[in-house]
């Protein structure tokens, strides 16, 4: 969710009763980072409201890096999520508190890695996924984590309505994990053209390509067409700089990331009316099963 979560679609996700984040970067500087960590934790009870995640970028090219684990130390986020680099520096940091640490992985490797760095739960990135994405089917990566972990797991990729969150739970994922179909809700920072088009596009319209951002990842065909690219035939593999990708306007600002469940999205909601609806389906799907 890479410059398309903030502050008011975190807490908004977590009054309506599901875990809101947003990746650390999403904050042009430290200095707006706390802002945003202060918003968040005098908008939210504990006693009353889901809790709060915050994703960091753990790549040795985040130059943030070390600053923003301290500023999740300092506003003692419940979860933090690693990404792009091994969560092991993280994680005596975040326990330290009573935080919990998990890690996106997009293969048995580094899931393997992540564990033995002592992480409370593991965020399958599976096929599909919107931005950095895995390679591997949700329903295969699952299946062979689940022999060798028996802690949390989070399956992300293509879920956008709530017969995939239930189809998540009877694979045996512990949560699901939804980014696209937030990108659609009236809190989402997207800007109205992003949204719209992922409101139009089917999962035709995904390309999947290492170019921008030196991993693979997931994008709106019409934005990369807008953009200047040519979608079928994209540029060699990019170097993996998160720094420069922050600040590179064609990697984000106007090429647009987007999962493959798109094809479930058809209009855009206020973030409480969309979980609501997550819910009747989920609710629906429970009890066809």
């Amino acid at each position: 969710m890479f410059l398309q979560s903030g502050p008011e679609m975190v807490i908004a996700s977590c009054r309506a009763g599901v875990v809101g984040s947003f990746p650390s970067m999403n904050a042009r500087t430290t200095e707006d980072l706390e802002r945003w960590l202060i918003q968040i934790t005098e908008s939210l009870d504990p006693e009353q409201d889901a809790p709060w995640a915050i994703n960091l970028m753990m790549h040795r090219s985040n130059q943030r890096r070390d600053a923003d684990i301290a500023l999740a130390m300092k506003y003692r986020a419940p979860i933090v999520i690693s990404a792009l680099g091994s969560p092991k520096e993280a994680v005596e940091s975040i326990h330290s508190y009573g935080g919990l640490i998990y890690a996106d992985v997009i293969n048995t490797l580094f899931a393997r890695k992540a564990i033995d760095a002592g992480v409370d739960g593991l965020v399958l990135v599976a096929a599909g996924a919107g931005g950095h994405t895995g390679q591997l089917s949700g329903f295969a990566f699952v299946e062979e984590v689940r022999r060798f972990w028996d802690g949390d797991i989070v399956l992300g990729g293509g879920i956008s309505s709530g017969r995939a969150i239930r189809a998540a739970e009877v694979l045996g994922a512990t949560y699901a994990y939804l980014g696209t179909r937030f990108i659609a809700t009236e809190e989402s920072m997207a800007v109205a053209e992003y949204k719209q088009m992922v409101v139009d596009a089917t999962g035709e319209d995904i390309i999947c390509s290492d170019a921008l951002t030196g991993v693979k990842a997931n994008w709106l065909r019409a934005s990369l067409e807008q953009a200047g690219y040519d979608p079928a035939n994209m540029p060699d593999k990019g170097d993996i700089d998160i720094t420069r990708s922050a600040s590179d306007a064609k990697r984000w600002r106007d090429v647009w990331a987007a999962g493959q469940g798109v094809g479930a999205i058809d209009e855009v909601l206020p973030i409480s009316t969309l979980v609501q609806r997550l819910e009747a389906e989920y609710n629906e799907a429970c009890r066809g099963s």
